[in-house]
């Protein structure tokens, strides 16, 4: 249902997007600090819409739709903009490519083994890549601007978020390559017709 509270927090993720990618170009240190916030507080969103659809009992067909579009939404549009204003150092487009093909790659298989009723858990090492991924991109919104507005001058926060960036890309590739040896093996097991084969 729409009412319900978890998708709510999906939604209004979603609808975030275009509001962070108009900070991001805006182009002042006061809206890449808005930017990074809004980043934030998508971001948690995004824990609190799974936590609370568990705790109310609200899991839905349309959630589990909802999700993966906005997280992906979020981290490639977020990405993307970054890119375009020219805010990813230290060769962070090739890490941004990177993580954005294999959200492609994973998307592809879960939706076709999905087809064929099968399932790829997420893993512990995708969680920590997706906890770098918004570490680094939050960094990078921020950038340096950011830090001296706040007083922080001479802290490099677009070169660590870079790093953090690339770790996430390192990540990317090792649960990228798991995720599609996992679907081959299943997909060995499986007849052309979707039944199990013998």
């Amino acid at each position: 249902m729409l009412s319900d509270l978890p998708n709510v927090l999906t939604i209004l993720r979603i609808v975030a997007v275009p509001l962070l990618v108009g900070l991001v170009m805006w182009r002042t240190p006061v809206g890449d600090a808005a930017a990074c916030l809004v980043f934030v507080i998508a971001g948690i969103t995004d824990y609190l819409d799974g936590h609370l659809a568990r705790a109310r009992r609200q899991q839905s067909d349309l959630g589990r739709m909802l999700d993966p579009i906005a997280d992906k939404l979020l981290v490639g549009a977020s990405l993307m903009v970054l890119a375009a204003a020219q805010r990813l150092p230290w060769g962070g487009l090739y890490a941004a490519i990177l993580i954005l093909l294999r959200e492609i790659l994973v998307s592809g298989l879960r939706e076709y083994l999905g087809g064929v009723r099968i399932t790829l858990p997420v893993t512990r090492l995708a969680k920590w890549k997706t906890g770098l991924q918004m570490v680094a991109i939050g960094m990078l919104l921020a950038g340096d601007e950011t830090a001296r507005l706040l007083g922080l001058d001479g802290l490099p926060i677009a070169l660590l978020g870079s790093v953090v960036l690339w770790a996430a890309a390192g990540a990317t590739l090792v649960t990228g390559w798991d995720y599609l040896t996992s679907a081959l093996r299943h997909l060995g097991a499986v007849a052309p017709r979707g039944t199990v084969a013998r």
